[in-house]
């Protein structure tokens, strides 16, 4: 399915939180803010800096801690008005998407984006 980008969006993250499925997750706060991005954990393994991840994809193991459920990366799309993105996963209000022309791989949050007719 492909959408088009309404609204301009640029990350704040410049060193997105990446693991491999099995990885140990500390689980730290929930998200509260933005309507519809609910579920989104601050979480963060070893080496890398806090990212937000989708309670989907963890498993809890004990109190703040978890595993991850599948492969993941935080990276946000840095996106323009007018630009094609393939649709590829929908969770929490945002959308992991596949951008047309370089095929770069990232979330945009689904308000900025429209679905093509």
């Amino acid at each position: 399915m492909h959408y088009i980008v309404i609204e301009p969006h640029r990350s704040e993250y410049p060193r997105p939180l990446r693991f491999v499925k099995g990885t140990l997750l500390d689980i730290g706060p929930r998200y509260e803010g933005e309507p519809g991005w609910q579920d989104w954990y601050l979480c963060s393994c070893t080496g890398q800096e806090p990212g937000w991840v989708p309670a989907q994809l963890i498993e809890p193991i004990s109190v703040g801690r978890g595993r991850a459920l599948d492969d993941y990366s935080a990276h946000e799309l840095d996106a323009d008005p007018g630009q094609l993105v393939q649709i590829l996963r929908p969770l929490n209000g945002w959308i992991w998407c596949r951008r047309q022309g370089d095929g770069e791989l990232g979330w945009l949050p689904a308000e900025k984006l429209k679905q093509l007719t």
